[in-house]
């Protein structure tokens, strides 16, 4: 289903027409075919091609209709209705001609069904068509090189839905209609196999599919479901809508549902990505580190031999262990001498619960999670500027937008189901500005694509607004009614001229003018970035820059305007929002604050002064505090510092370093094999809770399976911790932490448990019970006192560390489409792992020539902090000197390179800049602790290189 577009617009203006439709009188717009106002007035019309929400193509011919008065036939998916036609559905002449249809088709149908749901057998069903009469054509080998989708053209009937959903949904252009008359065939690119096509895997033309020509590529297409469970997917912050299809208490596939953020639509990662919940490395009890283990400095990690490190123990002696040894350290050392890491992947109220027992259990604020190593800077600026670190506006609203800009953000990578919808925007006129260092697939749609130097954003935006303030092109109403500070800004972007900018960012100065123009003249123009603009020491910076282009042009508080910081985990903005930051309680209310720190006090019932009213250390600096002996004992849920943090190798070696180490997740993470006391946990499809997407969408996420073995869910372990340290909490349902979560967070208050039962979905701000909730805000004012916005004017400040003679090359760090943050639940998803098994560097081909190495040769990268080997993949995206690499792969930790130097404000660590060097040669990477390279060719029989 596509969201409105402009052209789509005008059915709502079409005028109405009144026609017969099997002898009955009926209106429907000009704008609407045939088959929908049948559909609408519940008369079945046989189709195959026609699918609702794609472009129609009348090529089946399955739904012929009779035109009375014309004498003709004619196919209802294409023909629109005009006043006084009459239309009839059933009659002799329609029903023998959709029974040839259907009949010739059947006529071509293998032998072997490859799903439960063809439709060409169904509607053959329903009109009595009997055994075909005709002889069918020679029949097609099937292509399964693919990992995730099995090829089956004996049963193609062309009807090109997958073509349609391919190019015109997820606008990935691979599948297509190739030759003519009886030789015409579905190809994938040039006709190649389709595990050697561009192909992303996203599962579009296989959920659109009518006969299991497209088919998952594992054995399900004909397995019957015990149930259904509507739920969301555990992956990016997009938030899509999922259904999972259970046996057994086991998941056998997922297919999209009609969300309001993907309406239906999924990728790779949430369509394919989801046995990981079954694999054998999951954790079912709990563990006790061996007396005589390795000591936790010691890192061969091997998950196979996990009892060679731990012993199982019960979950009596893992909590009274955990807990009490956390306790005696608070007791002995002080509240300050506890941490707690919590978990994006993890629900709202999980948040919730956990920073409360780190807040009231511990006794100091000392809790943080990975919003600090993505957004953080981000959601600084925007609270400084806006009063506000939440999204203006959300992602669908590039589809009322005439101007689009993304900045540091690769959406079909990182956001694969919102890069569809900014696609379709483009499609429909939309003029996208594309904005990195690095070339990204939006690249190839972009009106302009902007390949700025890395670590040079604030010369480029501060060019740009030099423009439009020497233009004249800022909304001087805008300015002096709703915002404070421009006049400064005003002065500061003087110095800053396109022309002087040029050389520093790499852009010439006539496109930074015709760019900057486009934005500021535009009826509605909207920026949209990610951890491209905000992990460097000056991503605050960034971020400011981006925030006063869209106040001084008065860009921001309409539809199809405003400001979105693409959120990069499922629930990073809820996780931040339930107060999972060292500064803030939640819904940002700060800990400074005597009113909010009673409010609290007073709303879990504390005694006056309770609770700590200093800022809590964030992710990076509680490492530094337990090489300095101030953190002495830690709780991690769901996180794995030892892979996502700065200089991997310090961060574990704090880990190690610390008195005691209580871990709770679903597998031996990297973090985990460093634990004293490990505590399994639920995964994703196995608790129910809500969750909050990028667009401030607040959903329901529903167990589907029950956790295996002993392990048990995240809730009842934080509550079991909580007792231990002597907290007497009595939630017997996670909607009673819900109820107690909105009556401290006015943001969310008007949402019920009950409501998002119903409804699945509510936006915030959502302040009364009954509000329809604000998908667009900042529409009158701003949420800081004085109801202004407010400008922060920025300089230019380098990297922390510059290439040089001896590190002459930059690092740039990130995702993949098929794996996700640290790769513990990806790697462990067969297929995902399949696509991707091993360790790669992105590298310009010229610097691949330089070194003397081919694709597929390995490489070793250094910087000053550690050096990793990996194989080498030639790769363009990225300009020469600058090399990308993935930081899922635990056999080649790429941020054991990484700088751990932090924004002096938002205290976030600048992943994606710091010198290396690169060369040819070093140890292949080690076989990996989640499946690794072999994956590939046990399923397809081909291999990666």
């Amino acid at each position: 289903m596509n969201a409105i577009s402009r052209n789509e617009m005008a059915q709502f203006e079409a005028p109405l027409v009144t026609f017969n439709l099997n002898g009955r009188e009926v209106n429907g717009r000009a704008t609407e075919t045939i088959i929908e106002v049948a559909k609408r007035e519940g008369i079945e019309i046989p189709h195959l091609c026609y699918k609702e929400g794609l472009e129609t193509a009348g090529n089946c011919r399955a739904c012929m209709v009779e035109i009375n008065g014309e004498r003709v036939l004619a196919p209802s998916c294409c023909r629109y209705p005009t006043a006084g036609m009459k239309v009839i559905t059933d009659s002799e002449r329609a029903i023998a001609s959709q029974k040839m249809v259907l009949e010739l088709l059947l006529s071509d149908m293998p032998e072997t069904d490859y799903t439960r749901h063809n439709e060409v057998d169904q509607w053959a069903d329903k009109l009595s068509v009997g055994k075909p009469r005709f002889k069918a054509r020679k029949q097609v080998k099937q292509d399964a090189s693919h990992a995730a989708i099995t090829v089956n053209l004996d049963a193609c009937i062309q009807c090109t839905r997958c073509v349609r959903a391919c190019r015109d949904e997820q606008v990935n252009d691979v599948i297509g209609l190739a030759f003519r008359g009886d030789q015409a065939k579905i190809v994938f690119d040039m006709d190649d196999p389709m595990g050697s096509s561009t192909c992303v895997g996203c599962g579009e033309c296989v959920q659109v599919c009518p006969t299991g020509a497209l088919m998952p590529a594992r054995d399900v297409a004909l397995a019957v479901p015990d149930k259904q469970v509507a739920s969301v997917c555990p992956y990016c912050g997009v938030g899509c809508q999922l259904t999972y299809n259970i046996k057994d208490n086991k998941i056998l596939y997922v297919e999209g549902r009609d969300g309001p953020a993907n309406h239906e639509r999924l990728c790779v990662k949430g369509r394919y990505g989801f046995d990981y919940a079954h694999h054998p490395h999951r954790l079912t009890k709990p563990l006790i580190r061996r007396a005589d283990a390795p000591k936790r400095g010691d890192f061969t990690m091997d998950p196979d031999n996990v009892m060679d490190v731990f012993r199982e123990a019960s979950w009596e002696e893992a909590l009274a262990f955990a807990a009490g040894q956390l306790k005696q350290i608070r007791d002995q050392h002080g509240k300050k001498a506890l941490a707690g890491f919590g978990s994006a992947k993890g629900s709202n109220e999980e948040a919730y619960l956990f920073q409360k027992l780190v807040r009231v259990g511990f006794g100091s604020n000392n809790v943080d999670h990975c919003t600090r190593l993505c957004h953080a800077s981000s959601v600084v600026a925007l609270l400084e500027g806006i009063g506000s670190g939440a999204v203006s506006n959300p992602v669908m609203d590039v589809t009322k937008a005439e101007v689009v800009i993304i900045i540091g953000a690769n959406p079909t990578v990182n956001h694969p189901v919102a890069a569809t919808w900014i696609k379709n925007a483009v499609r429909n006129g939309t003029q996208l500005v594309v904005c990195d260092p690095r070339r990204s697939e939006l690249a190839r749609i972009a009106h302009r694509f902007l390949q700025f130097k890395p670590d040079t954003d604030v010369a480029l935006l501060n060019a740009m607004m030099h423009v439009i303030v020497t233009d004249g092109l800022v909304d001087r109403e805008f300015i002096e009614s709703r915002t404070v500070g421009y006049e400064e800004l005003k002065q500061n972007v003087e110095g800053y001229s396109p022309e002087k900018m040029a050389p520093i960012c790499g852009i010439d100065a006539d496109t930074i003018k015709y760019v900057a123009r486009l934005y500021a003249t535009s009826r509605a123009s909207m920026i949209l970035w990610g951890m491209g603009v905000s992990q460097h020491i000056h991503g605050t910076d960034n971020a400011r820059c981006l925030i006063a282009l869209a106040l001084m042009t008065g860009q921001i508080g309409r539809p199809g305007t405003g400001l979105h910081p693409l959120r990069g985990q499922n629930n990073v903005q809820g996780a931040s929002d339930a107060g999972l930051i060292p500064m803030m309680y939640p819904d940002y209310q700060h800990v400074t604050d005597p009113k909010v720190q009673a409010s609290f006090e007073q709303a879990w019932k504390l005694p006056v002064g309770t609770l700590d009213s200093t800022p809590g250390l964030t992710v990076v600096e509680v490492m530094h505090a337990i090489k300095k002996g101030e953190i002495r004992g830690m709780y991690v849920m769901g996180e794995n510092p030892a892979m996502s943090d700065p200089d991997a190798t310090h961060a574990r070696e704090s880990l190690a370093a610390l008195d005691h180490l209580v871990v709770q997740d679903i597998f031996l993470t990297e973090t985990a094999y460093l634990a004293d006391v490990i505590l399994p946990a639920s995964a994703f499809p196995e608790k129910t809770g809500t969750f909050t997407n990028t667009d401030r969408l607040v959903q329901m996420g529903r167990q589907a399976i029950d956790p295996p073995g002993d392990a048990r869910q995240d809730l009842w372990i934080i509550q079991q911790i909580a007792e231990r340290l002597g907290l007497d909490w009595q939630y017997s349902h996670v909607s009673e932490v819900f109820d107690e979560m909105r009556h401290t967070m006015p943001s969310i208050g008007g949402i019920t448990w009950d409501r998002l039962e119903r409804e699945h979905a509510v936006t915030y701000p959502c302040v009364k019970e009954g509000d329809p909730g604000e998908s667009v805000v900042f529409v009158d004012d701003f949420p800081r006192e004085s109801g202004r916005a407010r400008f922060v004017p920025v300089d230019i400040i380098p990297a922390a560390e510059r290439p040089d003679a001896e590190y002459p090359m930059v690092l740039i760090t990130g995702r993949q489409l098929e794996h996700w943050h640290t790769g513990s639940m990806t790697r462990r998803a067969t297929v995902l792992d399949a696509i991707e098994p091993d360790p790669i560097a992105l590298i310009h081909p010229l610097d691949l020539a330089a070194m003397g190495a081919r694709p597929g040769d390995i490489v070793t990268l250094e910087s000053r902090r550690g050096a990793v080997s990996l194989y080498a993949r030639a790769d363009d995206s990225s300009p020469r000197g600058a090399i990308f690499v993935p930081f899922c792969f635990y056999e080649a930790a790429i941020n054991k390179l990484t700088n751990a130097a932090l924004d002096p404000y938002a205290k976030i660590p600048e992943f994606k800049y710091c010198a290396i060097r690169a060369s040819l040669g070093g140890l292949p990477p080690m076989q990996g602790s989640y499946g690794g390279g072999q994956v590939l060719e046990k399923i397809t029989g081909q291999s990666k290189w």
